[in-house]
C-alpha cells in the first residue's frame, strides 16, 4: 500500500527540550496504524504534528519533512490540512449544542449552508460513526446529554464530516467502559475501509486487536516500525521485546 504520511528525519523541540528524534516513518493509506510507548516517549507529540496541532504551542521548533499525500503540510493551508487529517482526542469534547450542529459545525464552517445537504451529511457521519440508531430521534437535543461512549462516537462523527483521509485518535478510549471501548474498535476496524487511522494507545492488547502496523516510541525516538503481527510476536530490537512483554512501562 503506498504511503499517505511520511516523516523524514523529523526532530521537534518544546523550548530546549527535544521531544522528537529524527523520525523516519511511512503511514499506508486505509490502514490502522498504532503508535505505542510509555508515558512521555513521543507518540502524542509525533501523533499532533501530523496536522500541526503543535503550531498551536509556543516555543515549539520542528525539523525535517513532514509531507501528506506527497507535499509538505507545512506548505499547506492548515484548515485545509486539518479538514483532510482529522483529529479525535482522549476525552470525548462535544460542543454543548444539539448533536445535529455537532456534527453539522464542519461543514458549515466550509461554506455548506444546503438544508438537504446537512441533513445527508449528518446521517452519513453518524451511520460511519456508528451512532446513527442511538441518537436519530434526539438529534435536536443537547450532545452534553448522551453517554461517554456516545460522546467518543459523536466526536468520530464530528470529525468524519468534512470528509477526511486520515483520522488521528490520541487515545479515543482511555476515558471510556471496556464496552464503549470495545464499540469504538469495532468501529475503527469499519473504517479503515474509507479512511487512514492512526492511533496513539497505552493499552498494547488494543493494538494487537485493531492495528495493521505498529510503531514503538522510546524517549522521542521511534525505535521500531512495522506490522503488528510481527512487532508483538518477534521483534527485532530489544527494547521494543521488554516494552511488549511488560518488563517497563
Amino acid at each position: 500500500m503506498k504511503p499517505i504520511i511520511t516523516a523524514k528525519d523529523l526532530c521537534l523541540w518544546y523550548g530546549q527540550s527535544q521531544a522528537l528524534k529524527n523520525i523516519d516513518i511511512a503511514i499506508p493509506e486505509q490502514s490502522i496504524t498504532a503508535l505505542i510507548g510509555p508515558s512521555g516517549c513521543g507518540k502524542s507529540t509525533f501523533l499532533k504534528t501530523l496536522n500541526r496541532m503543535n503550531d498551536l504551542i509556543p516555543g515549539v521548533k520542528i525539523t525535517g519533512t513532514v509531507e501528506y499525500n506527497g507535499q509538505s503540510i507545512f506548505d499547506q493551508d492548515v484548515n485545509l490540512l486539518r479538514k483532510e487529517v482529522g483529529m479525535v482526542f482522549q476525552k470525548p469534547n462535544p460542543f454543548p449544542m444539539s448533536i445535529y450542529d455537532n456534527v453539522a459545525y464542519g461543514p458549515r464552517t466550509h461554506g455548506i449552508r444546503d438544508r438537504k445537504r446537512l441533513d445527508e451529511i449528518v446521517e452519513r457521519s453518524l451511520r460511519d460513526a456508528a451512532i446513527w440508531d442511538e441518537v436519530k430521534d434526539r438529534l435536536k437535543k443537547n450532545a452534553l446529554g448522551l453517554s461517554g461512549g456516545q460522546q467518543q462516537r459523536l466526536c468520530i462523527a464530528r470529525a468524519l464530516a468534512v470528509q477526511p483521509r486520515v483520522l488521528l485518535m490520541d487515545e479515543p478510549t482511555s476515558a471510556l467502559d471496556p464496552i464503549s471501548t470495545l464499540k469504538i474498535e469495532e468501529l475503527a476496524a469499519k473504517l479503515k475501509d474509507k479512511y487512514t487511522i492512526v492511533i496513539v494507545t497505552h493499552n498494547m492488547q488494543q493494538a494487537l486487536r485493531i492495528s495493521d502496523h505498529t510503531a514503538f516510541f522510546l524517549l522521542g525516538e521511534l525505535v521500531e516500525y512495522g506490522d503488528t503481527d510481527q512487532i508483538f510476536t518477534n521483534p527485532a530490537d530489544q527494547r521494543t521485546n521488554d516494552y511488549v512483554t511488560g518488563r517497563f512501562g
